[in-house]
Protein backbone atom coordinates (compact mmCIF):
# COMPACT_ATOMS: atom_id res chain seq x y z
CA UNK A 1 0.00 0.00 0.00
CA UNK A 2 1.90 3.31 -1.11
CA UNK A 3 1.12 6.03 1.68
CA UNK A 4 0.75 9.53 0.51
CA UNK A 5 3.60 12.35 0.55
CA UNK A 6 2.20 15.15 2.75
CA UNK A 7 4.21 18.52 1.59
CA UNK A 8 3.96 20.87 4.32
CA UNK A 9 4.38 24.52 2.93
CA UNK A 10 7.12 26.43 5.61
CA UNK A 11 6.37 30.16 5.37
CA UNK A 12 9.49 31.95 4.13
CA UNK A 13 11.25 34.37 6.04
CA UNK A 14 10.47 37.73 5.61
CA UNK A 15 13.97 39.89 4.99
CA UNK A 16 13.35 43.61 6.75
CA UNK A 17 13.89 45.93 4.33
CA UNK A 18 16.72 48.16 5.50
CA UNK A 19 16.43 51.30 4.12
CA UNK A 20 13.71 53.33 1.82
CA UNK A 21 15.74 55.94 0.28
CA UNK A 22 18.86 56.65 -0.90
CA UNK A 23 19.93 59.11 2.10
CA UNK A 24 18.91 56.11 4.59
CA UNK A 25 20.94 53.85 2.49
CA UNK A 26 24.22 56.54 2.79
CA UNK A 27 24.07 56.62 6.23
CA UNK A 28 24.05 52.35 6.45
CA UNK A 29 26.95 52.46 4.36
CA UNK A 30 29.26 55.31 6.10
CA UNK A 31 28.34 54.26 9.35
CA UNK A 32 31.22 52.99 11.65
CA UNK A 33 34.07 54.67 9.14
CA UNK A 34 36.47 56.93 9.79
CA UNK A 35 35.66 60.61 9.91
CA UNK A 36 37.85 61.30 7.17
CA UNK A 37 36.70 58.15 5.05
CA UNK A 38 32.75 59.01 5.75
CA UNK A 39 33.62 62.96 4.53
CA UNK A 40 35.72 61.74 1.20
CA UNK A 41 33.12 58.50 0.38
CA UNK A 42 29.72 60.78 1.63
CA UNK A 43 31.41 63.74 -0.90
CA UNK A 44 31.96 61.10 -3.73
CA UNK A 45 28.42 59.66 -3.51
CA UNK A 46 26.58 62.74 -3.41
CA UNK A 47 28.50 63.82 -6.66
CA UNK A 48 27.70 60.42 -7.92
CA UNK A 49 24.05 60.98 -7.30
CA UNK A 50 24.15 64.30 -8.67
CA UNK A 51 25.53 63.51 -11.85
CA UNK A 52 22.91 60.60 -12.74
CA UNK A 53 19.91 62.28 -11.56
CA UNK A 54 17.98 59.11 -11.05
CA UNK A 55 17.59 56.92 -7.77
CA UNK A 56 19.93 54.58 -7.47
CA UNK A 57 17.27 51.85 -8.17
CA UNK A 58 16.97 53.42 -11.75
CA UNK A 59 20.26 53.58 -12.16
CA UNK A 60 21.90 51.21 -15.17
CA UNK A 61 25.56 50.20 -15.82
CA UNK A 62 25.58 52.41 -18.81
CA UNK A 63 25.12 55.66 -16.14
CA UNK A 64 27.25 54.30 -14.09
CA UNK A 65 29.86 54.09 -17.44
CA UNK A 66 29.03 57.45 -18.33
CA UNK A 67 29.96 59.12 -14.94
CA UNK A 68 33.37 57.18 -15.03
CA UNK A 69 33.85 59.02 -18.56
CA UNK A 70 33.53 62.04 -17.18
CA UNK A 71 35.56 61.69 -14.07
CA UNK A 72 38.16 60.55 -17.26
CA UNK A 73 37.78 63.77 -18.84
CA UNK A 74 37.88 66.25 -15.78
CA UNK A 75 41.55 65.80 -15.67
CA UNK A 76 41.66 64.63 -12.07
CA UNK A 77 44.40 62.58 -10.83
CA UNK A 78 44.45 58.85 -11.70
CA UNK A 79 44.53 58.28 -7.59
CA UNK A 80 41.31 60.56 -7.38
CA UNK A 81 39.29 58.48 -10.12
CA UNK A 82 40.21 55.26 -9.14
CA UNK A 83 38.83 56.29 -5.49
CA UNK A 84 35.55 57.85 -6.21
CA UNK A 85 35.00 55.00 -8.56
CA UNK A 86 35.69 52.44 -5.97
CA UNK A 87 33.57 54.55 -3.70
CA UNK A 88 30.18 54.24 -5.99
CA UNK A 89 31.42 50.20 -6.60
CA UNK A 90 31.29 49.66 -2.63
CA UNK A 91 28.36 51.78 -2.49
CA UNK A 92 26.47 49.32 -5.11
CA UNK A 93 27.52 46.33 -3.58
CA UNK A 94 26.75 47.19 -0.26
CA UNK A 95 23.01 48.23 -1.47
CA UNK A 96 22.76 44.90 -3.02
CA UNK A 97 24.28 42.61 -0.01
CA UNK A 98 21.74 44.08 2.10
CA UNK A 99 19.09 43.78 -0.12
CA UNK A 100 18.04 47.55 -1.47
CA UNK A 101 19.01 46.78 -4.65
CA UNK A 102 18.00 43.87 -6.70
CA UNK A 103 21.30 43.81 -8.80
CA UNK A 104 24.75 45.26 -8.29
CA UNK A 105 25.00 47.10 -11.66
CA UNK A 106 28.39 48.53 -11.05
CA UNK A 107 30.03 45.39 -10.41
CA UNK A 108 30.96 44.89 -14.23
CA UNK A 109 32.66 48.45 -14.33
CA UNK A 110 36.29 47.87 -14.18
CA UNK A 111 38.95 50.15 -12.46
CA UNK A 112 41.77 51.07 -14.37
CA UNK A 113 45.41 49.89 -12.02
CA UNK A 114 47.27 52.20 -10.09
CA UNK A 115 50.81 52.92 -10.26
CA UNK A 116 52.16 52.73 -6.90
CA UNK A 117 53.66 56.07 -5.93
CA UNK A 118 54.46 55.16 -2.72
CA UNK A 119 58.71 55.58 -2.88
CA UNK A 120 57.53 59.26 -3.78
CA UNK A 121 55.88 59.63 -0.58
CA UNK A 122 58.52 58.34 1.96
CA UNK A 123 60.94 61.69 3.28
CA UNK A 124 64.61 60.90 4.09
CA UNK A 125 65.76 60.58 7.55
CA UNK A 126 67.33 63.89 7.19
CA UNK A 127 64.40 65.21 6.14
CA UNK A 128 62.40 64.34 8.96
CA UNK A 129 65.19 65.10 11.52
CA UNK A 130 65.11 68.84 9.79
CA UNK A 131 61.14 69.40 10.30
CA UNK A 132 61.54 68.07 13.63
CA UNK A 133 64.86 70.78 14.80
CA UNK A 134 63.33 73.30 13.02
CA UNK A 135 60.66 73.33 14.41
CA UNK A 136 60.00 76.15 17.56
CA UNK A 137 56.63 75.43 19.19
CA UNK A 138 57.02 72.49 21.89
CA UNK A 139 53.23 71.16 21.00
CA UNK A 140 54.18 71.19 17.42
CA UNK A 141 57.41 69.39 18.26
CA UNK A 142 55.87 66.73 20.50
CA UNK A 143 53.17 65.97 18.19
CA UNK A 144 56.25 65.68 15.25
CA UNK A 145 57.84 63.47 17.24
CA UNK A 146 55.46 61.54 17.93
CA UNK A 147 53.55 61.04 14.72
CA UNK A 148 57.54 59.77 13.27
CA UNK A 149 58.32 57.37 16.15
CA UNK A 150 55.01 55.76 17.03
CA UNK A 151 53.73 55.78 13.36
CA UNK A 152 50.56 57.44 14.01
CA UNK A 153 47.68 57.99 11.62
CA UNK A 154 46.77 61.72 11.94
CA UNK A 155 43.21 60.37 13.19
CA UNK A 156 44.59 58.09 15.91
CA UNK A 157 47.30 61.25 17.21
CA UNK A 158 44.14 63.57 17.42
CA UNK A 159 42.15 61.85 19.52
CA UNK A 160 44.62 61.26 22.22
CA UNK A 161 44.24 61.92 26.21
CA UNK A 162 46.65 61.50 28.81
CA UNK A 163 44.74 59.21 29.91
CA UNK A 164 46.34 56.89 27.21
CA UNK A 165 49.81 57.45 27.82
CA UNK A 166 51.55 55.53 30.44
CA UNK A 167 54.87 55.64 32.44
CA UNK A 168 57.73 52.43 32.10
CA UNK A 169 61.09 51.99 33.27
CA UNK A 170 62.56 53.77 30.39
CA UNK A 171 60.51 55.93 28.39
CA UNK A 172 56.70 55.41 28.06
CA UNK A 173 53.80 54.00 26.05
CA UNK A 174 50.89 54.99 24.07
CA UNK A 175 47.54 52.76 23.66
CA UNK A 176 45.95 53.31 20.27
CA UNK A 177 42.50 53.22 18.83
CA UNK A 178 43.12 52.67 15.00
CA UNK A 179 40.91 51.37 12.56
CA UNK A 180 37.60 48.99 13.09
CA UNK A 181 38.03 49.62 16.67
CA UNK A 182 41.82 47.63 16.88
CA UNK A 183 43.12 48.67 19.77
CA UNK A 184 47.66 48.67 19.56
CA UNK A 185 50.02 49.75 22.19
CA UNK A 186 53.04 51.14 21.34
CA UNK A 187 56.56 51.75 23.26
CA UNK A 188 57.39 55.80 23.13
CA UNK A 189 61.38 56.29 23.18
CA UNK A 190 62.84 57.85 26.07
CA UNK A 191 63.86 61.07 24.60
CA UNK A 192 60.33 61.71 23.28
CA UNK A 193 58.77 60.72 26.36
CA UNK A 194 60.48 63.55 27.81
CA UNK A 195 59.31 65.78 25.47
CA UNK A 196 55.87 64.76 26.46
CA UNK A 197 56.38 64.66 29.70
CA UNK A 198 56.98 68.17 29.94
CA UNK A 199 54.39 69.47 27.55
CA UNK A 200 51.78 67.95 29.94
CA UNK A 201 52.06 70.85 32.81
CA UNK A 202 49.42 69.54 35.18
CA UNK A 203 46.53 68.61 32.18
CA UNK A 204 44.42 65.67 33.45
CA UNK A 205 44.00 62.36 32.51
CA UNK A 206 40.86 63.45 30.12
CA UNK A 207 42.32 66.91 28.47
CA UNK A 208 43.57 66.52 25.01
CA UNK A 209 47.59 65.30 24.70
CA UNK A 210 47.60 68.06 21.87
CA UNK A 211 45.89 70.74 22.19
CA UNK A 212 43.76 73.19 20.64
CA UNK A 213 44.09 77.26 21.11
CA UNK A 214 40.05 76.53 22.39
CA UNK A 215 41.50 73.61 24.71
CA UNK A 216 39.49 70.51 22.98
CA UNK A 217 41.40 68.30 20.25
CA UNK A 218 43.39 69.23 17.77
CA UNK A 219 41.55 69.12 14.49
CA UNK A 220 43.44 67.23 11.48
CA UNK A 221 43.38 70.05 9.07
CA UNK A 222 45.21 71.80 12.26
CA UNK A 223 47.79 68.70 12.60
CA UNK A 224 48.24 69.22 8.72
CA UNK A 225 48.89 73.11 8.91
CA UNK A 226 52.01 71.78 11.50
CA UNK A 227 53.44 69.70 8.92
CA UNK A 228 53.38 71.83 5.96
CA UNK A 229 54.43 74.99 7.68
CA UNK A 230 57.50 72.04 9.19
CA UNK A 231 58.17 71.04 5.38
CA UNK A 232 58.08 74.87 4.09
CA UNK A 233 60.83 75.78 7.01
CA UNK A 234 63.21 72.57 5.73
CA UNK A 235 62.66 73.58 2.22
CA UNK A 236 60.73 70.50 1.44
CA UNK A 237 58.90 71.34 -1.91
CA UNK A 238 56.90 67.94 -1.98
CA UNK A 239 53.21 68.01 -0.64
CA UNK A 240 53.90 66.67 2.72
CA UNK A 241 51.27 65.39 4.82
CA UNK A 242 50.96 63.88 8.52
CA UNK A 243 50.65 60.25 7.04
CA UNK A 244 54.49 60.93 5.26
CA UNK A 245 55.80 60.63 8.66
CA UNK A 246 53.99 57.10 9.14
CA UNK A 247 55.44 56.19 5.62
CA UNK A 248 58.98 57.22 6.82
CA UNK A 249 58.37 55.67 10.24
CA UNK A 250 57.47 52.35 8.48
CA UNK A 251 60.28 52.47 5.64
CA UNK A 252 63.17 54.29 8.21
CA UNK A 253 62.83 51.05 10.41
CA UNK A 254 62.79 48.22 8.12
CA UNK A 255 65.89 49.93 6.68
CA UNK A 256 67.53 49.62 9.98
CA UNK A 257 66.36 45.83 10.23
CA UNK A 258 63.61 45.83 12.49
CA UNK A 259 61.73 42.63 11.69
CA UNK A 260 58.47 43.16 9.85
CA UNK A 261 56.29 41.75 11.83
CA UNK A 262 56.98 44.22 14.45
CA UNK A 263 56.68 46.88 11.80
CA UNK A 264 53.09 45.59 11.25
CA UNK A 265 52.16 45.19 15.00
CA UNK A 266 53.16 48.66 15.74
CA UNK A 267 51.41 50.61 12.45
CA UNK A 268 48.36 48.15 13.09
CA UNK A 269 48.01 46.65 9.42
CA UNK A 270 46.23 43.70 9.33
CA UNK A 271 47.89 41.90 6.20
CA UNK A 272 51.88 41.86 6.14
CA UNK A 273 51.88 42.61 2.86
CA UNK A 274 50.30 46.23 3.15
CA UNK A 275 53.81 46.37 5.41
CA UNK A 276 56.11 44.54 2.54
CA UNK A 277 55.08 47.60 0.09
CA UNK A 278 57.84 49.33 2.15
CA UNK A 279 60.41 46.80 1.36
CA UNK A 280 59.69 46.75 -2.78
CA UNK A 281 59.17 50.96 -2.51
CA UNK A 282 62.68 51.36 -1.17
CA UNK A 283 64.57 47.96 -2.01
CA UNK A 284 68.37 47.90 -0.32
CA UNK A 285 69.40 45.63 -3.89
CA UNK A 286 68.70 45.26 -7.28
CA UNK A 287 69.83 43.56 -10.07
CA UNK A 288 70.28 46.44 -11.93
CA UNK A 289 73.84 47.05 -9.78
CA UNK A 290 75.28 44.04 -11.52
CA UNK A 291 75.15 44.88 -15.16
CA UNK A 292 78.22 46.65 -16.85
CA UNK A 293 76.66 50.14 -17.11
Amino acid sequence: MTQALTIVNAPLAVIPRQADTDQQLLALWLHGRSEHTQRAYGADAQRFLEFVGVPLNEVTLGLVQNYADSLAAAELSPATVHRMLSAVKSLFAFAHRIGYLAFDVARPLRLSSLRDSLSERILDEAEVQRMIALERNPRNTALLRLLYVCGLRVSEICSLKWSMLQSRTEGGQVTVMGKRGKTRVILIPESTWNILAALRQGATEDQPLFRSRKNGHLHPSQVLRIVQAAAKRANITKAVSPHWFRHAHASHSLDRNAPISLVQATLGHSDISTTGRYLHARPSDSSSRYLPL
